[in-house]
Order: structure tokens, then C-alpha cells, then sequence
């Protein structure tokens, strides 16, 4: 809140904080990445359909309606938008924060370190992908930010989805 900005986790804990108070379990979906550089974004059930609430500075990789079915279609609503030169999901996990017991990640002032390591710790489910479709996907990325903005991706499927 100090600097302005914040990086993903930060934004998937406000919301957190934020709709817990709404009914909404407070529930974090970390995305691995083959580049290491998972992304996390804040989960909710409505209705029986799944969605969720994130930040990123890449656009394909913030909210989603709540119009999945499980939580495995929303993962891979984001697969196509987190291909880049190095990044792809392999991998995911929900973690419910009540785990952390009586620590404070709503108000802490300090670093939330320990929410991020409770996330790498969590058992992660694999991510069933088709190769030739990522390297498809991955060619049509390399040749789009030749001579776009790479943050722009204006051929990704699923956008009416986005929030």
C-alpha cells in the first residue's frame, strides 16, 4: 500500500482480506511455472462456479468471472495467456490460509514471507498439457513480440472471461 503497487501475492492476500469478510474462504491458487516464477491469485466459489481475483502487469494473468467449473478449468484458462519466451504452467495448488494457524497475513507490517513458503511447500497437482500446442503457442508469442508490446496479447482465447 506504501509504494503504490503491489506484485501478486500482495494483491491475491488484499482481496483475500477483502472478501473474507464477504462469506468467502480465504483461498490462494498458486500457479507453477517452468520458470520457476509462479504467479498466485485469490480463488472464490459463487454460485457453484469458480473464479478469481488477482493482480499481475502482464493482462491475461489477473481475474477471472466466476464461470468454471472446477478448479482445474480455471487453471487453464490461464495457460495460454502465461506462455512467454520461458514460462508455462506445470503445475498448481489451492491452499486455504487458515492453515497458517494464528498468523497474521490480513495486517502484518512485515514481509509475508511465510505465506509464500506455505505455498512452494503445498503439494502441487501436475498440469496435463499437449507439447505441441505449447511450442505452437510459444512460436506464436516469439513472433507477436517482435514487433508488439509483449504485455499486450490480443490473440489469447477466453478474454470475455477476464475481469
Amino acid at each position: 500500500m506504501r509504494t503504490g503497487s503491489a506484485h501478486c501475492l500482495e494483491a491475491a492476500l488484499a482481496a483475500a482480506t477483502i472478501l473474507e469478510c464477504h462469506g468467502y474462504p480465504p483461498l490462494l491458487l498458486d500457479l507453477e511455472s517452468r520458470d520457476r516464477l509462479d504467479h498466485v491469485v485469490f480463488v472464490f466459489r459463487h454460485r457453484g462456479r469458480w473464479g478469481a481475483v488477482g493482480g499481475s502487469r502482464d493482462v491475461g494473468l489477473a481475474g477471472r468471472r466466476p464461470v468454471f467449473r472446477s478448479v482445474e478449468a480455471l487453471v487453464r484458462s490461464y495457460y495460454e495467456p502465461y506462455i512467454d519466451l520461458e514460462a508455462r504452467i506445470v503445475a498448481f495448488a489451492v491452499a486455504d490460509l487458515r492453515d497458517l494457524g494464528r498468523y497474521d497475513w490480513r495486517l502484518s507490517p512485515r514481509h509475508v514471507w511465510k505465506v509464500e513458503r506455505f505455498l512452494i511447500d503445498l503439494p502441487h497437482r501436475r498440469l496435463r498439457t499437449d507439447y505441441r500446442r505449447y511450442v505452437r503457442l510459444r512460436r506464436r508469442y516469439r513472433e507477436f513480440v517482435r514487433t508488439n508490446d509483449p504485455r499486450d496479447t490480443p490473440f489469447v482465447r477466453g478474454r470475455k472471461h477476464w475481469m
